[in-house]
């Protein structure tokens, strides 16, 4: 029944609305400070799903024949953002087994012992001995919190990532390096890939795209340094691969608060064929290919989760609005 009603509403050819789904990680087993994130036997199960209602393509060709007007009935692609070692080590076996397809956007500055500020945050929290941190002395918006059970570290996680999040790169990676101080904790260098397991995933068949050096917040940054992100980036990974790479993904991905009209001309100058954002709902023929839409339901039965994305399909597209300038420029 469901395939027949995401064909319907999917449509194919110049009417073909194409989905694609972002995941971010894939835990070996489920996480009581991040219930909602996926672990292995989840992720094995949404793809059983995905598998038996969808026509799953690679995203460059997905992207490509959405613009052409030949997407086949059912069309979706899957992502995944950052660029975790849990990705090599959990995700793409799964996908593999399958027979899936995926796009991996990675993060190059954070390969090989790197670690993106918030995971610092998040590994502070998750793994301090402290029953009480009081922040204050870091940020005034820090505060002081108490981490007496899983709920109570996620909270202090929320609040520490939603106060640092906007502040100018360098100061934001002084403040996190304070609070791990802070947290008597030392956060593990290898939550991300290496080089190594990145070019393991291409040789698996899956696809490499661009996602940044730091993951940085682009709209907040000067052109030059935006422009530098988004070059080099790519820049890096083909030097791994030996091969061109022609996607990219905006870190964070929402239009007008992370990036806007300058980065999505700046992606396209760089040569890059398709990119994707975070914006919910799915994508036509008259959708901009470089500002994709993306989407993932977290339902945890089959009927629930295949309801939700097909609301996602048959949801009006909206306009995706880029301001020509939402941040700093040189």
């Amino acid at each position: 029944m469901m395939r027949g009603l995401f064909a319907l509403a999917a449509g194919s050819g110049r009417r073909a609305r194409l989905s694609i789904l972002v995941f971010h990680r894939v835990l070996p087993r489920p996480d009581p400070v991040f219930p909602e994130e996926v672990d292995f036997d989840r992720f094995d199960t949404i793809c059983s799903w995905v598998r038996d209602w969808f026509n799953v393509l690679p995203l460059d060709e997905a992207a490509r024949r959405l613009a052409e007007g030949t997407l086949p009935s059912r069309a979706l692609a899957i992502t995944f953002d950052d660029g975790y070692s849990d990705n090599r080590l959990h995700a793409a076996p799964i996908l593999r087994r399958h027979g899936l397809p995926c796009t991996f956007f990675i993060a190059t500055g954070m390969l090989d012992g790197g670690l993106m500020w918030n995971d610092t945050l998040i590994e502070a929290m998750r793994h301090t001995r402290l029953p009480q941190l009081d922040l204050r002395a870091v940020h005034p918006e820090l505060g002081e919190h108490a981490l007496d059970d899983p709920a109570s570290r996620r909270r202090a996680i929320d609040r520490t990532i939603g106060a640092l999040k906007y502040l100018e790169p360098g100061i934001r990676r002084d403040r996190v390096q304070a609070v791990a101080r802070a947290a008597q904790v030392e956060p593990a260098r290898d939550l991300m890939m290496s080089s190594q397991q990145v070019r393991e995933l291409r040789s698996m068949g899956m696809q490499i795209g661009a996602h940044t050096i730091t993951h940085p917040i682009l709209a907040s940054m000067t052109d030059e340094s935006a422009r530098a992100e988004i070059v080099d980036s790519r820049r890096h990974l083909e030097a791994i691969l030996g091969e061109p790479v022609r996607l990219f993904a905006y870190p964070n991905g929402k239009p007008g608060g992370d990036y806007d009209a300058r980065h999505v001309e700046m992606v396209r100058e760089a040569g890059f064929a398709a990119a994707a954002s975070t914006v919910w709902g799915v994508s036509t023929r008259g959708s901009d290919r470089f500002q994709l839409r993306r989407f993932s339901p977290w339902d945890r039965s089959r009927l629930r989760f295949g309801l939700r994305m097909l609301g996602n399909i048959v949801k009006p597209e909206a306009p995706v609005h880029t301001p020509a300038n939402a941040g700093l420029h040189a």
